[in-house]
């Protein structure tokens, strides 16, 4: 699971902390550390996006032999690229290349309305791994016309046509993941997980025949293929060595075992050959074994995530995108938040989650702020600030997980950011100073909470299936939901100041919900189109959480809807009673997912996490155009260069900035295009 960024609306910049590079000094709850050196954090800003640079902290010490970990890692990353774009949409490859060979090669009038218009779709396209967007879903839509693109195939001899041509400009193909009730979510999804004439139904039916070895340990299914219909007859078609996507496989297999060469321990890289097995034999025993391994290889600086992970972008939650971070441990962040994996067991046992509920045993869950040396697939250039893996229930039980918090990317949004919307959207001065003053320390905490504790709490019921079996297309939106009730919840608890991470608990519960239910009710929508419904699960979750919380808690008036100026705001009147109110829904969501009622979690989603209050939503985007700033931000990743002598070893890997987006991405499709246009 992976907690991504709320909002680049700078409520203190993004939500998020401020860790700085400055490690010697201590966090204080009313002190935002920032860089002490100049750094241009900004690349460019377009439609609704900003692209930013990120430092790599602390290369400079690692060994040779570290840095060709990290640089071996990030070549496989790198190499399965373009898997997530045919992951994404089965025309995105063509289109891509086509656009791109335009964007080179015309010589034509580049001062028109029309070529800048152009431009913007191309770095949209770019942005979003192919043509639907990134976080809305909705199909990217081109400000310029389906002649003026003509106009520049024919002058720079590129040839773009049929359906990969006409679904620019129509409604085919227009939600690349489509959440909504009562329709077949598979055969309205443009995402290429399933064939042409998969349905829900088939989906279902094709896995329920499926039966794990050990029921207790249940493979996850589906997890590595693309389901398709032959000849009328269900099959998967595995993404491995020899199968599907196997060119740019090939070639992640490669860098994988030089990076086996120079691992840091043998721990990490027993690992890293079970991961080079999978690839190979794309068997998901394989893949359970290598989590297990991996999980467990907690030693060294440098780590990874590599596979097919997330299902965020099938409908149907089966199906993993492609994604690569690597990452090289922050010893200092990481020790001072080692003390909440060291007491998960009691954050457990004082959770309001209905005993049966509760795990006995918490095990084996590390927590690590670390620094990122470079990412692809699902997550670049949008990217994750926090990641809590592996995703099976069972292995997450048994053996533990790995939480993560991605330091120098949220360090990054922290400097490039602004406060002009907090100070637009928030209800007083009061909760502006508590804003201001303890809102970074609170969203590094709830970041903390969600991946350590909120993703490892919990259990399901003796014989429950696993979640996306039982809450389908509702599993993910009530996972992430679920994590951040436990973070909720305990943010505003003596326990954490108790434990010496902050010094006024009260102050920092109060910003952290303060912050949460204006996001949850307003500054999200800001992310929609009007009259659009939420589809993305974390902005789901956000608004089920929040919008459940304001209804049960109107009779005692917990949060309060406020008008002035004709501009609507949110005031939280008892934070005790919120508090309550958080944990009493968390008890009812881990009772959901332990017991895999689909009714409940259906009613809870679409009552309150889908549908928006039009007014309010019209009025937020007029409020919000007074901000240049874009809602979403992303990443150009540093370039590892290895310099070689003349018996080609590396001698040594330097760290370059890159100067344009573009620029970036034209080098990753000239050097990393491993996979034919169609797959």
């Amino acid at each position: 699971m992976k907690l991504k960024t709320v909002l680049s609306i700078a409520l203190a910049a993004s939500f998020l902390l401020s860790c700085g590079n400055n490690t010697s000094k201590k966090h204080s709850d009313t002190q935002n550390q920032k860089e002490t050196t100049a750094f241009n954090y900004t690349v460019e800003q377009f439609a609704d996006i900003k692209i930013l640079r990120y430092q790599i902290p602390g290369w400079e010490q690692l060994t040779l032999k570290e840095q060709k970990l990290v640089y071996y890692l990030t070549q496989a990353g790198l190499a399965g690229r373009d898997i997530m774009w045919d992951q994404n949409y089965r025309h995105n490859l063509k289109i891509r290349n086509d656009l791109e060979q335009v964007y080179t090669n015309y010589n034509g009038d580049k001062t028109t309305d029309n070529w800048k218009a152009f431009e913007v779709y191309l770095k949209r396209v770019w942005f979003s791994n192919g043509i639907h967007h990134h976080y809305s879903n909705a199909k990217l839509k081109p400000e310029f016309s389906s002649d003026y693109l003509k106009t520049l195939l024919a002058e720079t001899n590129v040839t773009l046509e049929g359906e990969a041509f006409e679904v620019i400009f129509n409604d085919t193909d227009s939600k690349k993941v489509n959440q909504a009730k009562g329709v077949d979510n598979v055969a309205l999804s443009a995402v290429n997980f399933y064939g042409q004439n998969v349905s829900n139904a088939d989906v279902e039916s094709f896995y329920k025949a499926k039966v794990s070895p050990n029921p207790e340990k249940p493979l996850s299914y589906g997890l590595n293929s693309k389901l398709v219909k032959e000849n009328g007859v269900l099959k998967e078609r595995v993404y491995k060595s020899g199968g599907l996507y196997g060119s740019a496989i090939d070639e992640i297999v490669k860098w994988l075992e030089l990076a086996k060469g120079v691992a840091e321990n043998e721990a990490q890289g027993n690992a890293l050959g079970l991961l080079i097995d999978y690839y190979k034999t794309g068997d998901l025993q394989t893949w359970d074994d290598y989590n297990v391994a991996w999980t467990a290889a907690t030693q060294g600086n440098v780590d990874y995530i590599n596979g097919f992970v997330e299902v965020y972008n099938d409908p149907l939650g089966y199906r993993g995108s492609y994604e690569n971070i690597v990452q090289i441990n922050d010893f200092d962040m990481s020790q001072k938040m080692k003390v909440l994996s060291d007491n998960a067991q009691w954050f457990e046992d004082n959770s309001p989650l209905m005993e049966a509920h509760k795990k006995k045993n918490v095990v084996g869950v590390t927590y690590k702020v670390v620094n990122v040396a470079g990412e692809a697939g699902d997550a670049s250039p949008s990217t994750p600030i926090g990641v809590n893996l592996p995703n099976a229930n069972w292995i997450r039980a048994a053996v533990g997980s790995k939480s993560v918090s991605l330091g120098n990317i949220i360090n990054a949004y922290n400097n490039a950011g602004s406060t002009g919307r907090l100070k637009e959207f928030v209800h007083d001065d009061e909760e502006l100073k508590l804003e201001e003053a303890h809102g970074q320390l609170a969203d590094k905490l709830h970041t903390a909470l969600h991946e350590v504790i909120g993703h490892a709490s919990g259990q399901l019921n003796p014989g429950v299936g696993e979640t996306k079996e039982t809450l389908k297309n509702y599993a993910s939106t009530l996972e992430e939901g679920r994590a951040d009730l436990v973070a909720l919840y305990y943010l505003y608890n003596p326990k954490i100041q108790e434990l010496g991470l902050v010094k006024d608990w009260r102050a920092i519960g109060k910003a952290a919900f303060d912050g949460y239910i204006r996001n949850g009710l307003l500054t999200q929508l800001i992310r929609l189109n009007l009259g659009d419904d939420v589809e993305e699960a974390h902005m789901r979750n956000r608004q089920w959480v929040s919008a459940w919380a304001y209804e049960k808690g109107k009779a005692d008036n917990v949060i309060e809807k406020v008008t002035r100026n004709g501009k609507t705001y949110f005031n939280i009147n008892d934070y005790n009673k919120l508090h309550d109110l958080f944990g009493q829904l968390l008890r009812e969501t881990q009772r959901i997912k332990s017991e895999g009622d689909y009714a409940a979690v259906e009613a809870l989603v679409e009552g309150y996490g889908v549908k928006v209050d039009q007014t309010i939503h019209a009025e937020v985007l007029e409020r919000n155009k007074q901000f240049t700033s874009a809602p979403y931000s992303g990443f150009v990743n540093p370039v590892l260069v290895a310099q070689k002598n003349e018996a080609e070893e590396i001698t040594a890997i330097k760290v370059i900035q890159p100067e344009t987006f573009a620029g970036q991405m034209l080098d990753y499709s000239k050097n990393y295009g491993f996979l034919p246009e169609v797959n």
